[in-house]
């Protein structure tokens, strides 16, 4: 069995927070030092220093914040790894060609031509951690052994562990032929899934060694193809799908800037100089049939103040959208005389989505209405504003008035990263059935009446004090008797803040006419009426 081809990986620890403070406004408070990033309720990365106070990956939200009450909790969001990961990966491109991206944060390379390069191993990985140094990335580590599995496990080694050189700190190397020794003593799920990790140590395989001191082929009669792709992990031979070094193709940069002296302190003026920069934008992209359906505009003025904001679009860019989107971004930002300043000095634009042209072409019979529509919506929106022309959209909420959220037109509509305000998101007390066609914008005052005439009213059981026979609404009292109703239940929602408890109740008139009511501090409103 040939030994594996020698692997050099270059690590950030922790690059999911480390993306997410850099993603952060210049002008933003500062997070405090523990912080740790959540998705669905469990910690995805946390800082060193919420490690230190026991905060550790695959922790529940809850459990964590208990274990570091002054834990900062943020959303995680994928997007901004890769986003941020992605110029590091160009800076490190130039200095050595041929790399692979394994993941946000990890990346892998030959490491015979840098080492023929620079003169050895040990300086090719030197000039990697100088490289870190420019671009401002702290704790940076840099592996090499046999394959890329072996060495990613000596970046993440201590500088302690028996079989490795350490010629300075963040370069761990281990010597050529010797990447089985090292990898013998490590647990056996650094290279089996956690199901067949859980399989093996039952058989009393528990570590990397033990797995490789077996036969090959006894492994892949017993496990499969998962079997031999650990044991060759574990003996650090090759061939092993996903082990050899698979170089990415070269990534054109679409990219635009301009910058500016004198500043230019207006929008307008802005839009006007940054014509010539968004044609150069949409025409970069067309000429690899593609097309943008999302891009980032940074803004920086004459003190070093970055604005920085990502903008979607339902269909395509155009130059004159990207023109309007430079200049409704420059027209929302505060001129305060304190802060002091004379405009901005530098424009940067940058797809953050793309999509084959092929894709947005017109059909066989044409979309002419809808982009007459488009057209005419985009030029009001020009004149009045971007927040002036806007769509409605299904937003999370309990009563139906906050579930109605308007979105500026032309902005996609893409469900938020931090789920808990989506509408997908569970909501107890809200609507689950049909909801009513008219929803008022302020709900109207209602009583609801007993055959007597006296006020129907919700009890401490959340019962109904006496059955409803007449409703009126906003003082119109409908001759139609009151024919049927559903049990009044709770919509409690941030009592700690004060807010008031509700109870709501669906209703039929004689007539076939249909409400939704909620009783709150004694008295009814109408929320919406089913037509």
């Amino acid at each position: 069995m040939s030994s594996g081809e020698r692997a050099l990986v270059f690590w950030v620890p922790d690059w999911p927070v480390h993306a997410y403070v850099h993603d952060q406004d210049d002008d933003t408070d500062p997070l405090p030092p523990p912080i740790a990033l959540v998705a669905n309720r469990r910690v995805v990365a946390c800082s060193a220093a919420a490690r230190e106070a026991g905060v550790r990956v695959g922790l529940r939200e809850r459990e964590a914040q208990m274990r570091c009450p002054d834990l900062a909790v943020r959303p995680h969001d994928p997007e901004i790894d890769e986003r941020r990961f992605a110029p590091v990966l160009a800076a490190i491109e130039r200095l050595i060609p041929g790399i692979e991206s394994r993941r946000p944060g990890l990346c892998a390379m030959r490491a015979r031509g840098p080492a023929r390069y620079y003169g050895g191993e040990e300086p090719a990985a030197a000039a990697l951690l100088a490289l870190a140094t420019e671009l401002d990335l702290t704790g940076v580590r840099i592996g090499i052994a046999d394959g890329i599995f072996a060495a990613e496990q000596a970046a993440r080694a201590a500088a302690t562990a028996p079989g490795l050189a350490v010629p300075c700190a963040g370069i761990r190397i281990v010597p050529a032929g010797a990447s089985a020794a090292f990898l013998s003593p490590l647990p056996v799920d650094h290279a089996a899934p956690g199901d067949f990790a859980e399989v093996l140590s039952g058989l009393g395989i528990r570590t990397l060694g033990a797995l490789a001191a077996l036969p090959e082929d006894a492994v892949r009669q017993r496990f499969g193809a998962a079997g031999v792709a650990a044991h060759r992990r574990a003996t650090a031979t090759g061939p092993v799908h996903g082990a050899e070094v698979r170089p990415r193709a070269p990534v054109r940069e679409f990219s635009v800037d301009l910058s500016f002296e004198p500043p230019i302190d207006t929008a307008e003026q802005l839009a006007f100089a940054c014509a010539t920069l968004a044609d150069r934008f949409i025409s970069g992209l067309a000429e690899e049939r593609l097309v943008c359906t999302a891009l980032r505009i940074e803004l920086t003025d004459d003190i070093s103040v970055r604005h920085e904001r990502e903008w979607a679009h339902p269909h395509r860019f155009t130059a004159s959208d990207t023109v309007g989107r430079v200049r409704w971004q420059a027209a929302s930002i505060s001129h305060d005389a304190e802060r002091g300043g004379a405009g901005i000095t530098r424009v940067r634009i940058t797809p953050t989505h793309t999509d084959r042209a092929a894709a947005h072409e017109p059909g066989l019979w044409n979309t002419e209405p809808d982009e007459r529509v488009h057209h005419h919506l985009s030029r009001a929106q020009n004149r009045l504003g971007h927040a002036a022309v806007g769509t409605a959209q299904l937003s999370g909420g309990r009563l139906l008035a906050s579930r109605q959220t308007m979105i500026p037109w032309g902005t996609s509509r893409t469900r938020p990263a931090d789920t808990r305000g989506s509408a997908s998101a569970p909501w107890p007390g809200a609507l689950t059935g049909p909801v009513p066609s008219r929803v008022f914008a302020t709900p109207l005052s209602a009583a609801l009446l007993d055959v007597e005439g006296v006020a129907v009213s919700v009890d401490a059981e959340d019962l109904l004090t006496a059955l409803p026979a007449r409703l009126r609404v906003s003082h119109t009292e409908f001759s139609d008797r009151v024919e049927g109703w559903s049990a009044p239940w709770p919509v409690r929602e941030r009592w700690w803040q004060g807010a008031p408890e509700r109870f709501r109740l669906q209703l039929r008139l004689a007539d076939g006419d249909a409400w939704l009511l909620y009783y709150e501090r004694g008295e009814w409103f109408a929320e919406g009426r089913y037509d």
